[in-house]
C-alpha cells in the first residue's frame, strides 16, 4: 500500500517538494483548507497580538502570514526547503522568520519556553512518533502556553477503504495516495493513520493538558464554491483540531 521513499528521506519532504508551488497557490482558498480546517484552527488559537508563536510544519507560510498580520511575532519551520522559500516570500516585510527543520528531530535551535503559542496545522500525520514531537513542543512553550494542532480525523481515514486497506483500526499504519486536488501530475503523498487514543495519549504523556477538540464544519461560503464538498463535510468531519495547555 506504500511506495517506499529512499532511505532516510522524510515522507513529507519527498511529497511536498514535488508540488510546493501548486500547494502554495491553491491552499489559501482551497475549500478543505480556507473554508474548513484553517478557520477552526485559527479560532482555537485565539488572540495572538504581541505574542510569540511557533508555526511548526509551516509549509508555504499561510498561517504565518495570517498570524503576523494579527500582530504576532512568528517563527516558522518546515522540512521542505521549497516551502521555506515560499514562506519567506509570502511573509516578506512581516514579523516572521523561517528556517528548515524536522519535526521528527529535537528542535535544538529553539530555547526553552520561547513561545506563547504553538500551531501545527496538518503536519502531524507525517510523524510516526507523536510523543517525541509533543515533548519538544512543550519544552519550547512557556508555562500556561497553548498548543493547537490539526490532523486527519481518525474515523475519516478508517472509513476510507483506500487508506484502511486490510489494516486494524487500533494499529498505526502507513499508507500512500495520489492527491487529485492540486493539479497534475498528481503527487503521491504518504502519511500515518492512527487511532484517536494514540494521539490524545501521546499528548497527555508529553505533559500537556487537553483542553478542547473540534470536529470542524464547513463555513457557509463553501456551498457557493462546491456544494458537493460542503454537503459531505456537513455530514461527517475529515479533520480534527485540538487545543492543549502547558
Amino acid at each position: 500500500m506504500t511506495d517506499q521513499p529512499p532511505s532516510g528521506e522524510p515522507i513529507a519532504r519527498r511529497a511536498y517538494s514535488a508540488f510546493a508551488d501548486r500547494y502554495a497557490a491553491l491552499a489559501p482558498t482551497k475549500p478543505h483548507n480556507g473554508l474548513y480546517e484553517r478557520p477552526a484552527t485559527m479560532a482555537l488559537l485565539g488572540e495572538v497580538r504581541d505574542l510569540h508563536v511557533l508555526d511548526a510544519g509551516c509549509g508555504p507560510g499561510i498561517y504565518s502570514e495570517a498570524l503576523a498580520r494579527e500582530g504576532a511575532t512568528v517563527h516558522g519551520f518546515d522540512i521542505t526547503p521549497e516551502m521555506i522559500d515560499l514562506a519567506r516570500r509570502r511573509c516578506d516585510g512581516l514579523a516572521a522568520t523561517f528556517r528548515t527543520g524536522d519535526l521528527a528531530r529535537p528542535l535544538a535551535w529553539l530555547q526553552d519556553g520561547a513561545f506563547d503559542k504553538v500551531v501545527c496545522a496538518l503536519a502531524l500525520d507525517y510523524m510516526e512518533d507523536l510523543a517525541a514531537v509533543f515533548r519538544e513542543f512543550r519544552r519550547v512553550t512557556r508555562p500556561d502556553g497553548t498548543l493547537v494542532f490539526s490532523m486527519a480525523h481518525p474515523m475519516a481515514d478508517w472509513t476510507n477503504e483506500k487508506i484502511r486497506g486490510d489494516g486494524v483500526y487500533f494499529e498505526r499504519t502507513r499508507y500512500g495516495l495520489h492527491w487529485t486536488g492540486f493539479g497534475e501530475p498528481h503527487p503521491y503523498v504518504e502519511a500515518y493513520r492512527r487511532p484517536l487514543s494514540e494521539t490524545l495519549n501521546a499528548l497527555s504523556d508529553a505533559g500537556w493538558t487537553f483542553d478542547r477538540l473540534v470536529e470542524p464544519q464547513p463555513l457557509p461560503e463553501m456551498r457557493q464554491v462546491s456544494e458537493r464538498i460542503f454537503d459531505r463535510l456537513s455530514r461527517a468531519p475529515e479533520f480534527i483540531c485540538v487545543r492543549a495547555r502547558r
